[in-house]
């Protein structure tokens, strides 16, 4: 898990957006291109498939081109981007009810001993996981993605925001449409969730 920068509303991204309402075509590309990955990657986080995570990035962009002329700039693109995208993902996995873990290139058993007691260390000398101690670590990653698919997807939201997006509190509250006191709470919630569930891999 990886801490990424948050960028706000940039100068290359409000002249990528003039040029897009203006239809040029390069523009739109270079959006895409920007942001594609991040995107797809949350997505991925939230939803499990691969399959269906490619499907949603494109329906994404497809929502995002279409709505560019009501974006006013109320918020940073990055943050109205990734509304769009966690909404459409959100209402996806509420259609298919609760899916089950698709491998993410991770092994399907706990991991080897070596890391079960690596994550036993981690779990004992920190309050929370740490993002920044699974980062150094490849096969901690798997079983922090592999029990992240053990939350709720609301929960599992918050964690892959925060935690692997590196998202701040308000940034989250205006990508989901909720109260900064809701983040905090549903964000402790399922900081605890993930605890206890990498805790039953041990």
């Amino acid at each position: 898990m990886v801490h990424a920068s948050t960028p706000s509303i940039s100068i290359e991204d409000a002249k990528l957006l003039a040029r897009c309402r203006q239809g040029d075509l390069a523009a739109m590309e270079a959006l895409v291109v920007r942001y594609q990955d991040r995107i797809y990657n949350t997505i991925l986080r939230i939803c499990g498939d691969p399959d269906d995570a490619a499907e949603l990035t494109q329906e994404t962009f497809v929502k995002i081109l279409e709505a560019l002329d009501r974006f006013r700039g109320n918020s940073s693109f990055y943050t109205w981007a990734f509304r769009i995208a966690v909404n459409l993902t959100l209402n996806h996995c509420q259609r298919r009810g609760r899916i089950g873990w698709r491998s993410l290139d991770v092994e399907d058993d706990r991991g080897s001993s070596e890391a079960g007691s690596r994550l036993k260390d981690v779990l004992s000398d920190q309050g929370s996981v740490d993002p920044a101690i699974i980062a150094q670590d490849s096969e901690l990653q798997g079983l922090v993605r592999k029990a992240l698919m053990e939350l709720d997807e609301p929960h599992r939201t918050m964690i892959v925001l925060r935690d692997i997006e590196g998202m701040s509190y308000t940034q989250i509250a205006d990508v989901l449409g909720i109260e900064l006191g809701t983040v905090r709470s549903r964000l402790s919630r399922a900081r605890e969730g993930l605890r206890k569930v990498l805790e039953s891999m041990l």
